[in-house]
């Protein structure tokens, strides 16, 4: 470790960082901020190695930085336009290059913004979370370019995406393949292999080397697909190939489409959980491996889920001190469990993180376990540590298969939501499909692309291990409810901070029969869409019902329209859609389906669902909307309007991340 990169680990063991080059440092800007990196660096992880690990403050607590949760930037002379947008963990640390973060609107320049540079802390970007727009994704809104026509998509550059391209192109088809990471291979190392398996970077080199090699595959790294439809993606990519990144929106077309979306970690619900210092275990790890990251000489792991173990012991070989492994499972078995013990490192089983919060003097985190099992429960004395790495157990992610108009269902023994038979042309692959083994992420790949070619695939056959020697995975530990904690317990590591509900206690007697009921809580009562782990948290917590849980992921997840966007706001009228039926979360809302409304923005954007619609963009209560966004069909923005207000060619104005645009009314909705 180094002065200017107190958070990076020296290159003399397992996590030294596979993608950087020690030997070629450099340094940027970013908000005024002089970082150190090295060349293969990604900006995220530089700033991360640099010891900036807080994004900001919203409300009393400090938010870490990672990953998940990362504003957008720009280049300082191009920071007033949108279209110049890019991903701060997904382009490359590049020298001397000088960036701020996004929203530049909030940049008064000048004193002022010297001085609010200054009152910064150190070990934060300084941002005000509370703003509707503090990490917003400018691309979201922003129109595409048409890209190349292909016969197949497939999303995704894991085990499962690259065995689909290879099974693709050796049916004769065009494939593009889309990665959000810089690289390919996916995550399958952390998880390691069953005995007679290849091991994950055997399978992954050789799949690269094979992808790279067919003229028939085209790849995209750099590149998040943010929506999908049958037929087509959008994706934002970060083109490296002329130096300087330049961003780009892309909608690509083709009639099959395979997603290998991979899972998300869930995050367990405690207060305190998303404060500086804590990571999901799956990030850890890319951070360390690919990147040399690791904040602080000390980390507790609190777990469901064995992979956990493995980067302990990884951690352990670079020098972390690892106090103890506290794992929610009553008596868990794994072979990296009995690895670790070998280790030396404790094991707490049966036991949650109760809480965490700063340290005395703001160095490291004070974790409270819980003990909690077989309806025991007890909290246990603190722990002191620099890091705490989670693991709350794995969700397929679903996002864009909901998107796309894929149904889902909950399954109550795994506790994930897991796909069902859904649109022609798209299809499922990896871990996304709900495969655990590499074998079976391996063969799905080819599974897939037999399926949309109509052909008769043969079965994959998943290898799970004995729970004897291998106990599966628990459900995202939740702590006791708290009735005043020390800072909010959030359901996801995302964007949406959607925080558990503190318990008031009562000012009546419990005993009293007709005393006044606290009222439930219902995650349908939250004005905005919803990621999938949020979901997934809600079920545990009882604000979703198990059995709505897939109809509100589909209702509920952020959309983007692909379609032929800039023909629908070009022409004088908009035309309706065949079919729209209102979401079930809006039922009731502005007089309900028969005060549906064609609206029409006057700049070419999409709208986003959920957004609240006022009389003029000085208004901003939103007791005094008079409507709201529907939905986004066929390119076409569907909006629930107040009876009084609606008429047609009535202004109006939408007011989404901290920004008003305005909006005509063309004509009352009529299903076509």
């Amino acid at each position: 470790m180094t002065k200017g990169q107190p958070n990076r680990l020296s290159a003399d063991n397992r996590l030294a960082g596979t993608a950087i080059d020690h030997q070629k440092a450099l340094q940027f800007r970013l908000d005024g901020r002089v970082i150190e990196g090295f060349a293969g660096d990604t900006v995220l992880s530089a700033v991360l190695a640099s010891g900036i690990d807080t994004a900001g403050r919203r409300h009393e607590a400090e938010l870490g930085l990672s990953a998940r949760h990362v504003p957008a930037i720009a280049p300082v002379s191009l920071a007033r336009d949108p279209q110049q947008a890019l991903a701060m963990e997904r382009t490359p640390a590049l020298a001397d290059a000088d960036y701020v973060t996004l929203p530049a609107a909030s940049r008064s320049g000048g004193a002022a913004d010297l001085l609010r540079r200054l009152r910064r802390p150190k070990r934060s970007l300084g941002l005000d979370l509370n703003r509707p727009d503090a990490m917003q994704r400018p691309w979201f809104t922003s129109s595409a370019e048409a890209g190349p026509e292909n016969d197949l998509i497939v999303v995704g550059g894991g085990l499962a995406g690259l065995s689909a391209a290879l099974a693709g192109a050796k049916a004769g088809l065009r494939v593009t393949l889309v990665e959000a990471w810089p690289r390919l291979g996916g995550h399958a190392r952390l998880f390691g292999t069953l005995e007679d398996e290849e091991k994950p970077d055997e399978s992954i080199n050789r799949l690269v080397d094979a992808v790279t090699r067919s003229d028939a595959i085209s790849v995209l790294t750099h590149a998040e697909v943010f929506a999908a439809r049958p037929g087509a993606i959008r994706v934002h990519v970060i083109d490296t190939a002329g130096g300087a990144p330049a961003p780009r929106v892309v909608d690509l077309h083709a009639p099959r489409i395979v997603l290998a979306t991979g899972t998300i970690e869930r995050l367990p619900v405690f207060p305190g959980n998303r404060l500086p210092g804590i990571a999901g275990t799956l990030e850890a790890f890319e951070m360390a491996y690919l990147y040399g990251v690791w904040p602080g000489q000390s980390a507790l792991f609190a777990t469901v889920s064995s992979p956990a173990y493995r980067l302990a012991m990884l951690a352990r070989d670079a020098g972390v001190a690892i106090p103890r492994i506290i794992d929610g499972r009553p008596l868990p078995q794994s072979r990296f469990i009995e690895f670790s013990k070998a280790y030396g490192i404790t094991l707490a089983a049966g036991t949650i993180p109760a809480s965490a919060r700063p340290a005395a003097k703001g160095k490291g985190l004070t974790i409270t376990p819980q003990l909690a099992f077989g309806g025991f429960d007890r909290v246990e004395d603190d722990i002191g540590v620099d890091r705490l790495i989670v693991s709350g157990g794995w969700q397929p992610d679903l996002t864009l298969w909901h998107m796309a108009g894929g149904p889902s269902r909950w399954n109550a023994v795994s506790a994930q939501l897991e796909a069902q038979p859904g649109p022609a042309g798209i299809a499922l692959a990896g871990s996304a499909a709900g495969y655990v083994s590499n074998r079976a992420c391996l063969a799905s790949g080819g599974y897939a692309v037999d399926m949309l070619l109509g052909r008769k695939p043969r079965d994959v056959h998943e290898h799970i291990i004995d729970p004897i020697y291998e106990t599966p995975d628990a459900p995202a530990p939740v702590s006791g409810d708290v009735a005043e904690p020390a800072a909010p317990a959030f359901l996801d590591a995302g964007r949406r901070y959607i925080v558990r509900p503190r318990t008031k206690p009562s000012r009546w007697p419990a005993w009293l029969p007709f005393g006044p009921k606290s009222a439930g809580w219902s995650l349908a009562d939250t004005p905005q869409p919803l990621d999938i782990a949020d979901i997934a948290a809600g079920v545990q917590l009882g604000a979703i019902p198990a059995t709505s849980a897939g109809i509100v992921a589909q209702e509920r997840v952020a959309m983007v329209a692909i379609a032929a966007l800039s023909e629908a706001l070009s022409k004088p009228a908009v035309s309706a859609p065949k079919s729209f039926v209102l979401p079930g979360y809006l039922a009731g809302r502005f007089g309900g389906q028969a005060n549906l409304w064609m609206i029409a923005p006057t700049e070419l954007r999409v709208l986003e669902v959920g957004a609240l619609m006022h009389r003029n963009a000085d208004a901003t209560d939103p007791m005094a909307a008079v409507g709201v966004v529907a939905g986004m069909v066929d390119g076409a923005a569907i909006a629930l309007i107040d009876r009084d207000f609606a008429q047609p060619e009535q202004t109006a104005s939408v007011r989404e991340q901290g920004r008003a645009i305005a909006v005509r009314l063309v004509s009352a909705y009529r299903s076509a």
